[in-house]
């Protein structure tokens, strides 16, 4: 009987009590909840924003909405080029991202795993919304734009719908510096 390898897991910084940072596998890091880096983008078209619908078969948070897109940096890497590599990645785009604000949370996430994490936020602004997009189906089920103030009504009224990391986001927009 031939055994498939465990897929590799990506090695992301992470940040001890001392606030120096470390390697640790993704994986670990949501299993245990240890505080690590991370990077989140959105995407304007004036009062629009870009969001995507997680791909159903992600490791967690499948089928829900979130923000246009979000990763880790792999570890030695800064956190825009992984933010514009994980925009590319899963959307098929390039664009010129700003970073705002760093932002820092704790949230249970599917599959008893946890998102704690430091997340450096960034903007891009676009002229129009009939980018060139090359979904990730893997990554990506859906996207669409959206009005900001519809978006957080609609995130209070049906929650279920959003991923909790973006949930947070939502609630704490003021922070993000967008």
């Amino acid at each position: 009987m031939k055994h498939e390898p465990a897929p590799i897991q990506p090695i992301i910084p992470a940040i001890g009590i001392d606030g120096l940072l470390f390697p640790i596998e993704k994986l670990k890091a949501h299993q245990d909840g240890t505080l690590h880096l991370a990077v989140s983008v959105f995407v304007f078209c004036g009062p629009n924003l870009l969001i995507q619908k997680r791909a159903k078969s992600k490791y967690h948070c499948g089928g829900l909405w979130a923000n246009t897109c979000c990763t880790h940096p792999h570890w030695n890497e800064a956190p825009e080029s992984s933010a514009s590599r994980r925009l590319h990645e899963e959307l098929g785009i390039k664009l010129e991202l700003k970073a705002a604000q760093v932002i820092e949370y704790y949230a249970e996430v599917s599959n008893n795993l946890i998102e704690h994490e430091r997340v450096q936020v960034f903007r891009a602004d676009v002229p129009q919304q009939n980018l060139d997009f090359n979904l990730a189906p893997d990554e990506v089920a859906d996207i669409r734009w959206t009005d900001v103030r519809e978006l957080k009504l609609d995130a209070i009224a049906n929650p279920q719908n959003y991923a909790p990391w973006f949930k947070i986001y939502l609630k704490r927009w003021s922070e993000l510096g967008l």
